[in-house]
């Protein structure tokens, strides 16, 4: 398989990657830059990276390279781009779902990073279960139970910061 090939293959992946590391907090220069050191160390250590493992190295690279960025950093969180709302048809609606969407960025930003991690995975990215349990390297018991704790505390920071 030529590097080419290779790119086709991989281009979805890193597209998702990307969004994936914007939603975490990154502006999207940075990961652009993370997208492509991970590549960049995908064509280096192609031939020892299981082809089932694939998916899950790639985005084990780019966490861990968001993370050493934020320590760099220390943490600065960037606000997530405007969403389209397609099917509102009021001014006020389109008010009203910002509003809404920046009180859940506002908590997410909150809590500790894995929860955060997984909040997103989960719900807003849709991986199941055992996706995220082989893409972080983790037992899915204890992505269930980190993701039981991530819940409660966004619920009960939400409360706090509805009321």
């Amino acid at each position: 398989m030529d590097a080419g090939q290779i790119n086709e293959l991989l281009q979805p992946k890193l597209t998702e990657i990307r969004h994936y590391l914007i939603r975490l907090g990154a502006c999207p220069a940075d990961a652009e830059d993370i997208v492509q050191e991970t590549v960049y160390k995908a064509f280096l250590y192609i031939d020892s990276i299981e082809n089932e493992k694939l998916s899950a190295w790639l985005y084990k690279v780019a966490i861990n390279r968001y993370y050493d960025l934020c320590r760099r950093k220390k943490w600065t969180m960037v606000p997530i781009d405007m969403m389209e709302i397609p099917d509102s048809k009021l001014p006020e609606d389109g008010l009203l779902q910002q509003e809404k969407k920046e009180e859940v960025e506002a908590v997410l930003s909150q809590l500790a990073p894995l929860h955060r991690q997984l909040l997103i995975m989960k719900y807003e990215m849709e991986f199941s279960y055992q996706e995220i349990a082989n893409l972080l390297g983790m037992r899915i018991e204890h992505v269930k139970s980190s993701l039981y704790q991530g819940r409660q505390q966004f619920k009960k920071k939400y409360r706090s910061e509805i009321k």
